[in-house]
Parts: structure tokens; sequence; C-alpha cells
């Protein structure tokens, strides 16, 4: 597992943050480690590859808010 920080943009409140978590947590071969309002730090199975990368930003965005990698994985 490698940790991958996340900056999300649009939360503005617990209810963002708890819908960001939820879609991360959704994600296979994701453990979600903390979620804030500008960003949250997730662990990825790297065995998945760019895929559960992709995933994850996809997930994000699917709940209606956007994201980038700020720490790729090494």
């Amino acid at each position: 597992m490698e940790t991958v920080t996340l900056a999300i943009s649009g939360m503005t409140c617990g209810h963002c943050v708890s819908s960001v978590r939820e879609a991360l947590e959704a994600v296979p071969g994701v453990q979600v480690e903390h979620v804030r309002i500008d960003g949250a730090e997730v662990r990825l199975d790297a065995a998945k590859g760019a895929a559960v990368t992709d995933a994850v930003l996809a997930a994000v965005q699917d709940a209606g808010y956007e994201a980038t990698v700020e720490a790729p994985p090494a």
C-alpha cells in the first residue's frame, strides 16, 4: 500500500467530507486514512497500478467534487 495525498476542491462542510469519504471507501484497493475539507490521504493497493488512482479521482468527481493527486505514488 502506498499513501497518496489528494487536493479536493468544492467541499465546504462536514456533509461534503462524509460524502467524499463514502465515495473513496467504495473504491476497491483503497484505505481511507483521513478526509478534510481541502483534501484527503488514502492508501492505495500498488498492485492495482494507475487504475486505482484513476478510480479514486473518478469517485471524487462522481461525488460532485474535483480532485488532483498532490503526492503521486513513488
